[in-house]
């Protein structure tokens, strides 16, 4: 089946501003990455501006009429035969000649650019254009000369465009193209053909179909939202001035482009939570990547089995999340990631790619660290007894949160959502009572709380036995957590405390 192609929007707007443009000098580039349509764009700009046009297959006639190595004249032959008589040279693919002579083992290395200088100056003075198409860096004597056009990321109507180019109406029509591109933001269109190619034949080619080929062929550059556990703010108890801070300086300037553009917002592009463990750090974090609808991106401890591997696993989540923007990067644990490597440049190299996020591109990008012991980071950060984290200081980390213990009301908060919807008489226990008796436990103790009570509860109403008031299951559950922290402190003693001791005091949680 032949399929009529046209220029999608994208493409549209590189075509027009590359030919609108052709006036202004006599060297141009197209810039694009593979599958992003270069050579139609090209040929579009050829057919209105006329001249000749130079593919692949035209080096390739060249280079057979010379010796097998002599890449760089069969190159110069080319343009200056193309040259002649024309004023204007279109040249795709040239990245798949730089690509040879680039190369480590190339033995005549910076030929093809004296080739280009020669032939690029005697187009100049004759008057005469050249345009080139291209995947990657033009050469030098190319680039200092050129005026470029780049074909940019496909939007959902370039999704639209190529769909319809592919498949029947009808199929093409029940697309979600705002769902797909949320999903895969950066599909090129080999990869939109291959798809449609393969479902087109499928009757029942729906969006989700689409989601799942895309899922299983890897061509998924994101971490789909759905993938992280839903939180809502309604599910975080207690933390209140915490949520508003979030509100205020990372939501609103990500989603309110008319009052961001009044007063000049910014969101804050780094935010450092600091709290003991289980006080609901990571939680916050899906919480805002849920209320952000954006994509949630992890860097944890598993990454750092090696070193060189988490610079390159550190950089793939940096430039995932640029191109998938919104998007909240979350470093989880950061003191457990520095501790230990301040030798070795990892917490400097974090730097630098938080550096990266300064692009106008990248400003929906939200960075957001947690840690535990504000002590076990790299003691280069630490300065005349007390911290001064070069993330703050830097202005990289530009908000700092606290999370503490919950206080009653919100414990009692916590159980009551918890027992909720439970058969009775677990869902009556006296929420106001266990929560007078847990008193220092956290959030995630208090969940186990209420699972290892609902065990003991079930335990005795399986054997036969008395049951005891509701509330003693719970209370001797909040004992067993107690006990195991108690033994735990014994072996390794936590420092629940230092994050307060350390000044962690611009944005705080209301605690008991």
């Amino acid at each position: 089946m032949k399929h009529e192609l046209k220029l999608t929007p994208t493409q549209q707007s590189a075509a027009e501003g590359l030919a609108g443009g052709l006036s202004a000098g006599d060297v141009f580039v197209l810039e694009g990455q593979p599958g992003m349509g270069k050579t139609i764009v090209l040929q579009e700009v050829h057919r209105q501006a006329g001249g000749r046009f130079l593919g692949v297959r035209q080096f390739l006639e060249a280079l057979m009429a010379r010796e097998p190595g002599a890449l760089e004249e069969a190159f110069l032959d080319m343009l200056d035969t193309a040259l002649a008589g024309r004023d204007m040279v279109f040249v795709d693919d040239l990245h798949l000649v730089t690509n040879i002579v680039e190369g480590c083992d190339y033995p005549r290395t910076y030929l093809l650019d004296a080739a280009l200088t020669a032939v690029l100056g005697e187009a100049a003075a004759q008057g005469k254009k050249i345009v080139f198409a291209t995947a990657a860096d033009a050469p030098w004597p190319v680039r200092r000369r050129a005026f470029r056009w780049e074909i940019g990321d496909f939007t959902e109507e370039d999704y639209r465009c190529l769909c319809e180019a592919y498949l029947d109406p009808q199929a093409a029509g029940q697309l979600d193209y705002a769902r797909i591109h949320r999903f895969a933001p950066v599909l090129n269109g080999y990869q939109l053909k291959s798809a449609c190619a393969w479902l087109g034949r499928d009757p029942g080619l729906d969006t989700d179909r689409l989601i799942e080929y895309l899922k299983s062929q890897n061509m998924t550059s994101n971490v789909e939202i759905e993938e992280v556990a839903r939180v809502d703010w309604n599910d975080l108890k207690g933390v209140d001035d915490l949520i508003r801070a979030l509100e205020t300086k990372i939501a609103l300037p990500f989603e309110n482009d008319a009052l961001a553009a009044q007063f000049g917002l910014k969101p804050k592009r780094g935010v450092l939570l600091a709290g003991p463990p289980g006080t609901g750090k990571t939680t916050i974090g899906r919480a805002l990547a849920h209320r952000l609808k954006s994509k949630f991106f992890l860097i944890d401890g598993t990454m750092i089995a090696g070193e060189r591997a988490f610079y390159g696993k550190v950089q793939e989540v940096f430039e995932a999340a640029k191109k998938n923007a919104p998007a909240v990067i979350f470093i989880d644990d950061a003191d457990v990631i520095f501790e230990g490597h301040e030798d070795r440049g990892l917490y400097r190299y974090l730097l630098t790619m938080l550096d990266g996020l300064e692009s106008a591109s990248a400003q929906r990008v939200c960075v957001m660290m947690t840690a535990m012991n504000v002590s076990s980071m790299p003691q280069a950060l630490v300065r005349s007894g007390r911290v001064e984290l070069w993330l703050v200081r830097s202005g990289r980390v530009e908000l700092w949160l606290e999370t503490r213990l919950p206080g009653a009301e919100a414990r009692a908060s916590i159980l009551d959502g918890k027992l909720a919807g439970l058969p009775q008489p677990v869902a009556s226990a006296d929420v106001a009572k266990l929560a007078s008796a847990s008193r220092g436990l956290t959030g995630a103790d208090l969940n186990a709380v209420v699972e290892d009570g609902k065990l003991l509860f079930a335990h005795d109403l399986a054997s036969g036995k008395t049951l005891r008031p509701v509330e003693d299951y719970f209370l001797e559950a909040i004992e067993t957590v107690r006990a195991n922290q108690m033994n735990y402190a014994r072996r390794k003693p936590l420092r629940l405390t230092e994050t307060v001791a350390f000044g962690f005091r611009a944005e705080t949680c209301a605690g008991e």
